[in-house]
């Protein structure tokens, strides 16, 4: 599948030669002229790279570059800050913001190219992710929680994932589905470096499954916190109508047309504080089995494992 690459820049005599340069390479392009159509993209389309000019309307590159590097789903996304001639502050300001690289217009296409390269090679290796919220994906969580199982240490796995999110999807839409799940996102990784030790793991299973790895002395604190911020963000997920009502009319999973209620969240906990795993797929299953009991409780909630090793 190709890259997709988002230039923005406010000449469009600009935009179609830096096009040209970079249809060799097969990339796929996204257009912004200005930082808030920019923004726009880097939210809905998530491309793999944003080629971004420093001097742009309504806000500049450095601005742009600093919202992005600011979001907690967005700041893996590589920036190259195209700068003037000599603009020294420029290049300054666009490395303070977080640019990964700049490069200063005229530039000679094959330097482009091989930058761009480069950036797509380091970022793709130091992540493998989740393309809608570039949070590591499945490899990634296997490796994590196979890591801890070797090293001993005490963790609690939480498996959490949203109830009723297919009749929202249906109903709302694809694209108000995935605003959905980058915010979920969002409200787990804010949560982690909130409460968490800075040892925590976030990982994105797929669609509306997550993996969050701490510690078993915070996992109650962070469940709660999740729920709380969930059940806080979920009426805004809704129109005025549909949030006034606290339902919307859609087919349930067995095709019935019914009223359901707004999404919530629901979250499996396993912790080996009082039972010893020997393998992943056991810590899976089990997270598996406690998030569909979470999910016949009402509303946002979670449920931990309670086995016991007798000695």
């Amino acid at each position: 599948m190709a890259e997709t690459i988002l230039i923005v820049d406010d000449d469009p005599d600009i935009r179609d030669i830096l096009k040209i340069s970079l249809s060799e390479e097969n990339y796929e392009i996204l257009e912004a002229e200005d930082g808030e159509q920019a923004l726009n993209l880097v939210k809905t389309k998530t491309p793999d790279l944003v080629l971004l000019d420093y001097k742009i309307p309504k806000m500049d590159g450095r601005q742009v570059c600093n919202l992005i590097k600011q979001d907690l789903l967005l700041r893996h996304l590589p920036v190259i800050m195209v700068t003037g001639k000599g603009d020294l502050n420029d290049k300054v300001g666009g490395i303070n913001a977080g640019a990964d690289d700049y490069i200063v217009k005229p530039f000679e296409p094959k330097e482009l190219l091989a930058r761009i390269r480069m950036i797509l090679r380091r970022t793709q290796r130091d992540l493998e992710a989740n393309p809608l919220t570039r949070l590591p994906g499945n490899v990634s969580i296997l490796k994590e929680l196979f890591r801890r199982l070797e090293s001993k240490t005490l963790f609690a796995a939480c498996y959490l994932d949203l109830d009723k999110f297919k009749s929202y999807n249906d109903t709302y839409g694809f694209e108000h589905g995935d605003e959905v799940i980058r915010e979920t996102a969002r409200i787990i990784l804010r949560t982690s470096n909130e409460v968490g030790k800075g040892t925590d793991f976030v990982g994105h299973i797929g669609g509306d499954d997550f993996v969050l790895i701490t510690t078993p002395d915070l996992v109650d604190t962070m469940c709660q916190k999740i729920i709380d911020e969930f059940e806080k963000a979920a009426p805004s997920f809704y129109n005025e109508t549909d949030r006034q009502k606290g339902y919307i009319i859609a087919k349930d999973r067995k095709g019935e047309t019914r009223q359901i209620p707004l999404v919530s969240i629901s979250i499996g906990v396993v912790t080996n504080a009082e039972h010893k795993f020997t393998h992943v797929a056991e810590i899976n299953e089990i997270g598996a089995e406690l998030k569909s009991a979470a999910k016949r409780l009402e509303r946002s909630n979670y449920v931990k494992d309670k086995r016991k090793d007798t000695e």
